[in-house]
């Protein structure tokens, strides 16, 4: 499998990426949670994925409702520490994780949204963390700001926009 740069961020992803945003869900939509791949069906995927070499998986706090963080973080406990060595993980945020419950890149949001990604996927840090679309509501200094804030602590390698012009 290729690998490329993910440009100065010292990030290296695989060609291929795995998305995952099926898992336990259809996308980020509220009407489709709990459809989608099973956690039994996603970690199939993933070994499958992983044995042909796609070290770069892809998946969002609000895909399945916060359930496709959640099996990429149990298939990750299967896996054990190794793995997690070689994985490069990315996820995002900016959708409502429930019907009617607020979205958004406020820093206050980022910071809440962040911390349990983190303990869902069950890590300390992720490599690339992505505004899953721009926010009209909030500035984009305060957005990047609040990027800026978990990379000084660690807690990801890497930002940037997913669905963004």
């Amino acid at each position: 499998m290729q690998h490329s740069s993910l440009g100065r961020s010292g990030v290296e992803v695989s060609r291929i990426v795995l998305g995952c945003g099926n898992f336990g869900g259809i996308g980020s939509s509220p009407a489709f949670f709990g459809a989608g791949e099973t956690e039994a069906e996603a970690h199939a995927i993933m070994d499958a994925a992983w044995d042909a070499g796609i070290t770069t998986f892809d998946t969002a706090d609000a895909y399945g409702g916060g359930r496709s963080e959640s099996y990429v973080g149990s298939w990750l406990r299967v896996q054990g520490s190794d793995i997690r060595d070689r994985l490069v993980l990315t996820t995002k945020t900016f959708n409502p994780m429930s019907e009617g419950a607020d979205s958004g890149l406020s820093t206050g949001r980022i910071r809440r949204q962040l911390d349990s990604s983190l303990e869902r996927l069950g890590v300390e840090a992720v490599d690339l963390y992505l505004a899953h679309e721009m926010d009209p509501e909030t500035p984009l200094a305060e957005t990047i700001g609040a990027f800026d804030e978990p990379v000084a602590k660690g807690k990801i390698r890497a930002y940037g926009g997913s669905n963004v012009d």
